[in-house]
């Protein structure tokens, strides 16, 4: 009878072991989540500019002093390396999941039990005492056999979870890259306007001048002057303003490098800066093994992998050894008489959980249903940064076609300028036209700071949303 009891448990056992091998088939990534080409891209070279170091692809001096400064003294940055860290210390930890958990146990108790107990008689009658003592040092292991992959799977998880920490740093420092790149973008426009702003200022100031001395001769009415200074105003009016929004801009950047408010030294100039020629971006394919949001993604979609091998292992029966040895005395004086205080104990057992299944697979249902949202949440990872990359494609294309025209704007209104002022200065043209060539020739040329500083920032998204600066 009991070679047949322990014969029907190991096949039971070994019937366990062989369908453990397939408790739970790890979901790949979404076939077709990847389109072939960005759409505006016309290249067919794979190559792409994400490929290029930082000193590679920022080639204005200035851009490049404050993305070093950020990278060593962001905060934000920081965080996220002791988020990693962190990380890197849990996943040790799960290495040695398998190990046994081992412990040493040093106990002395003293028990005085009622005389009319049974206890308290058997100690007057037996050992005449009334206290009964036990001294006891021993070590204790238990293991669990992880026969259905659940430990393999937490190690797993803790992996992939390491692994997320490192994207979101990447993703953080990619993001910091760009904005300190369109900070200073920013600040230099700022100045290109705040100059062409001044000179406006010079120009009106010399002809509001002149209107008075028409004035003073009766040439003119006070209309004029009223006119003149109202223009004059209006350039006026811009470079506190400019003043302003420039030093707020210092301050952020200041900020973004870890540094309090000051300053920034400019070693170049808006005009000085040049316009990348060649903007490739490459395959998407290649944009999505780079960037970082989107291999967290796939990352969480490795950890909800693991989660649903763990809770269908918990549907299993649990296999576990438990042993101990030690030394046990009823006096202290025998403690260590050895081998006569000498004990041990080894146990194995099999724990099936019975009430609690139910329970169990509702956990393992919504495990699954967590992996299909993490699967669409990967997709929608896709499709955003494939739509990132194609809106600044065709930001590049057809900014460069604004910036020719406006540029030729500037040129032309510039021109008038001059014009108008000869032609006022020898009676020819009206106070009006050269009110009016002044300030479409401001508003022109603050557009075209403008138009430039988007081309600027517009290659830095490219660069970013194509997974650059890791």
């Amino acid at each position: 009878m009991k070679t047949y009891t322990y014969a029907s448990a190991v096949v039971i056992l070994i019937v366990f072991v062989l369908g453990g091998c397939k408790i739970s088939k790890d979901v790949a990534l979404p076939a077709g989540a990847v389109p072939e080409s960005f759409r505006n891209s016309n290249q067919v070279d794979s190559s792409s500019i994400a490929s290029l170091s930082l000193k590679d692809f920022f080639t204005t001096a200035g851009v490049k002093e404050l993305i070093d400064t950020a990278l060593a003294r962001n905060y934000d940055l920081q965080l996220a390396l002791k988020n990693i860290e962190s990380a890197d210390l849990l996943f040790k930890q799960s290495k040695l999941a398998n190990m046994p958990d081992l412990r040493l146990q040093v106990t002395a108790n003293s028990n005085r039990p009622s005389d009319n107990s049974l206890n308290g008689l058997s100690a007057s009658q037996f050992l005449d005492t009334r206290h009964i003592e036990d001294f006891n040092a021993n070590i204790g292991l238990v293991w669990e056999a992880d026969i259905w992959g659940k430990i393999k799977n937490q190690k797993h998880a803790a992996l992939a979870t390491y692994l997320q920490t490192a994207e979101v740093k990447k993703a953080i420092q990619t993001r910091l890259i760009a904005n300190v790149a369109q900070g200073y973008y920013k600040l230099l426009m700022m100045d290109a306007q705040m100059a062409a702003a001044k000179r406006n200022l010079t120009l009106s100031d010399s002809t509001l001048r002149i209107i008075k001395l028409q004035f003073d001769a009766g040439q003119v009415t006070s209309l004029a002057i009223q006119q003149a200074e109202a223009q004059q105003l209006v350039a006026a009016q811009l470079i506190p303003q400019l003043e302003q929004n420039i030093t707020i801009q210092e301050n952020a950047l200041r900020i973004l490098a870890g540094k309090l408010p000051g300053p920034i030294s400019r070693l170049g100039s808006l005009e000085q800066t040049k316009i990348p020629e060649q903007l490739t971006a490459g395959i998407p394919s290649e944009m999505v093994s780079r960037r970082p949001d989107v291999k967290s993604a796939e990352l969480s979609l490795n950890i909800a992998n693991a989660k649903v091998g763990i809770t269908k292992a918990g549907l299993y029966p649990t296999l576990s050894i438990t042993a101990g040895a030690g030394l046990n005395s009823f006096r202290a004086s025998d403690w260590f008489n050895i081998p006569a205080s000498l004990f041990g104990i080894v146990a194995g057992g099999i724990t099936q959980p019975i009430f609690q299944r139910k329970q169990l697979k509702t956990q393992y249902e919504l495990a699954k249903i967590d992996r299909e949202k993490v699967v669409i949440v990967f997709r929608q990872s896709v499709l955003n940064a494939v739509g990132e990359v194609s809106d600044e494609l065709v930001k590049i294309e057809k900014l460069k076609t604004q910036y020719d025209i406006s540029s030729r704007r500037v040129n032309t209104l510039q021109q008038a300028v001059k014009n108008s002022n000869l032609l006022f200065r020898n009676g020819m043209a009206t106070y009006l036209e050269v009110i009016t060539a002044q300030s479409n020739s401001l508003q022109s040329e603050l557009e075209l700071a403008a138009i430039k500083t988007a081309q600027l920032n517009a290659g830095v998204e490219l660069y970013r949303s194509l997974g650059g600066g890791i």
